[in-house]
């Protein structure tokens, strides 16, 4: 456990403020050097990172020790002074930071990433750090590892909605393992906070049940004391750190545009002479010629998961997606211990209420609050605990597409359950139809996108990801629907189905066209391929479960028929379609005919089967197009 001793003693202070005035140096040339960066707000959180990184109890040769304490820091432009004091604490070599700062090719991007050694949770986007920070005090609780966590902050993202949210529930949780140190320079980027935003920042956080502190923030004594008694205390602590803008070089004091503006040569020359350092930039410009140092990420601490045997459903049942999403999590719940929901005060419309019977205090229940609960989900997701955040498609997609990216940026192992995709939502109308659900995500590097077609495929989906590594959208609807089954009326996706990432499946074979339908859409396409057959057309009805992930060999397949006709009830310029359409021609398969179906317009409010109707991609439609298509 770190800040054990009483207080610093004089030498320890000494020391501490002699490295300050050497990181200094390191923040103004490596920005000089780069001639871009943020070394004025560096400067004044620099003694809060010192601190922290000094006393808390971490382990630079073993910097993904499960023991250590968590050092989030949210505003990740002060990566300067970041990487200056990571190397300063024999993380890594302090030249090859100030060298090869903001190059191509080096882990020292402009804003810190989860591949430097030290560096928890990879920030930019302001808002977002408190959320992590909260995430991962959770998981101290959930793994029952002792660690606390400190957020460090900028007072300018103060006024960022999602730090409220966190700042909730972090207090309704009682998760007394965390601090928020703010860097209370009282200037940003255009100028000061009170002509840019003014904001109540100590009066926001008591009003939210913390209790805050202020302190200087150059003081190393006061801020040691300042951090000691907010670890000691039974529930979270925010920190009012007083600092000074560009603190150390007096042309730089207190000076807004120094937020984000390298110096020029002339000004790090005068800068240096003042903090009594010599000016070797150009030994860093040769050095930034050559042997740029680079990281993979660290590897996702995975727990071990029994997913358990899946739930067979019959065709005598009647059942929704999101029902059995929601069987499938409650049994992994009872199997597993290092797993958690989180819930945005859904849980009887996206059916995670049986896993909160089963496992309640793995279940953290954030109210109306989806961007805090998308960022702790992350969080959580990279600290041994497999985790689901379970939302209506427009929130968990549309609403919180910001944090989702940046999960994706973090390389998280987040599952995200989707459900009221599509029209299927039919009545609550266009602004919870979630239709761009796939074009969204496919915009994401590292997010895999799953729609199952019925609650056999979901059952075994919502296992199946539970053993894959990395991100995964599962989009399913609201209403229920019937069992797919083969030709012999047994489930299609029964027993004997194994579901894997990137199959299709060829539902009813046929050699006249092709219906390559969207998850539960291709319920509507078997109803056609009867009403088609009575019209002596054969049609192959392939259902399409990972509509990122189209091998050519299965679309040499769909392509045998001469006609395909993509069907969705998607966004159809970004859906399903365009996806079979680029590897038609990244594959160069000819066709005779290609047609795709899907949303074209907001759709109306309504019974699920009148908006179908309303929109032409009901089953009648399908019918009509494919007789067009192939006359």
């Amino acid at each position: 456990m770190g800040f054990t001793k009483e207080t610093l003693g004089e030498r320890e202070i000494k020391e501490l403020e002699e490295l300050s005035r050497v990181c200094k140096g390191d923040i103004l040339k490596m920005t000089t050097l780069a001639s871009s960066g943020h070394p004025g707000g560096s400067m004044s959180s620099l003694d809060i990172l010192l601190t922290l990184y000094r006393y808390a109890n971490i382990f630079p040769n073993e910097p993904q020790r499960p023991d250590r304490d968590r050092i989030v820091v949210s505003h990740g432009h002060i990566s300067p002074a970041v990487y200056s004091v990571l190397a300063r604490n024999g993380f890594f070599d302090i030249d090859k930071v100030i060298a090869h700062f903001r190059q191509v090719g080096s882990m020292f991007e402009g804003h810190i990433e989860r591949k430097v050694p030290g560096v928890e949770w990879g920030t930019g986007n302001l808002g977002q750090g408190l959320s992590a920070g909260v995430g991962f005090a959770f998981a101290s609780r959930i793994n029952k590892t002792p660690y606390h966590v400190f957020v460090v902050m900028g007072d300018g993202e103060q006024s960022k909605g999602q730090i409220g949210e966190a700042r909730r529930l972090a207090k309704k949780y009682g998760l007394d393992n965390l601090t928020v140190i703010i860097d209370f320079n009282k200037l940003q980027l255009s100028g000061s906070l009170s002509e840019i935003m003014p904001d109540n920042i100590k009066d926001a956080y008591e009003a939210d049940g913390w209790e805050v502190i202020e302190t200087d923030g150059h003081d190393f004594k006061k801020l040691y004391t300042s951090i000691k008694y907010a670890v000691e205390q039974k529930s979270p602590v925010a920190i009012l750190a007083h600092t000074v803008m560009g603190k150390g070089v007096s042309f730089m004091e207190n000076k807004y545009e120094y937020h984000g503006k390298a110096l020029k040569e002339d000004q790090l020359e005068e800068a240096l002479k003042e903090l009594r350092l010599d000016n070797d930039l150009e030994r860093y410009r040769e050095m930034r010629k050559k042997d740029i140092p680079n990281a993979k990420e660290p590897e996702i601490e995975l727990p071990s998961i029994s997913i358990g045997t899946p739930k067979i459903y019959t065709k005598e049942d009647k059942t929704d997606n999101r029902s059995a999403a929601g069987t499938a999590l409650a049994d992994l719940g009872k199997l597993n211990e290092k797993i958690a929901v989180v819930d945005c005060d859904l849980k009887s419309s996206v059916k995670t209420n049986s896993f909160e019977k089963v496992r309640p205090n793995n279940f953290i229940q954030t109210g109306i609050e989806e961007h805090n609960a998308a960022t702790v989900a992350g969080a959580l997701s990279i600290s041994g605990i497999l985790t689901y955040f379970a939302d209506f498609g427009v929130f968990a997609v549309d609403e919180t597409y910001n944090q989702q990216r940046l999960n994706d940026i973090n390389r998280t192992n987040v599952k995200v359950i989707a459900t009221h995709c599509g029209l299927d939502v039919g009545e609550d109308g266009k602004t919870h139809q979630a239709i761009d659900y796939i074009g969204a995500f496919k915009n994401f590097f590292e997010f895999r996108v799953i729609v199952p077609i019925d609650p056999n495929q979901t059952d075994k989906a919502v296992r199946y990801i539970a053993e894959e590594k990395g991100n995964f959208l599962i989009a399913v609807g609201r209403s229920k629907i019937n069992i797919v089954t083969d030709e012999k009326g047994n489930p299609y996706f029964g027993e004997s189905y194994k579901f894997s990432y990137g199959k299709i499946d060829i539902i009813r074979d046929g050699k006249d066209v092709t219906i390559m339908a969207l998850g539960q859409m291709t319920q509507k396409a078997l109803k056609a391929y009867e009403t088609l057959r009575e019209k002596g057309i054969k049609a192959k009805i392939i259902g399409i479960s990972s509509p990122l992930s189209i091998s050519k060999e299965d679309l040499q397949n769909a392509a045998s028929t001469g006609y395909i006709i993509t069907y969705e009830d998607h966004n159809v310029h970004t859906g399903l379609g365009n996806t079979i359409a680029e590897k038609l021609l990244e594959y160069g398969i000819g066709i005779k005919g290609f047609k795709k179906i899907g949303v074209s317009k907001y759709g109306a409010s309504g019974k699920a089967d009148e908006v179908y109707k309303d929109m032409g991609i009901d089953e009648e439609s399908l019918v009509n197009t494919v007789i067009k298509l192939i006359s």
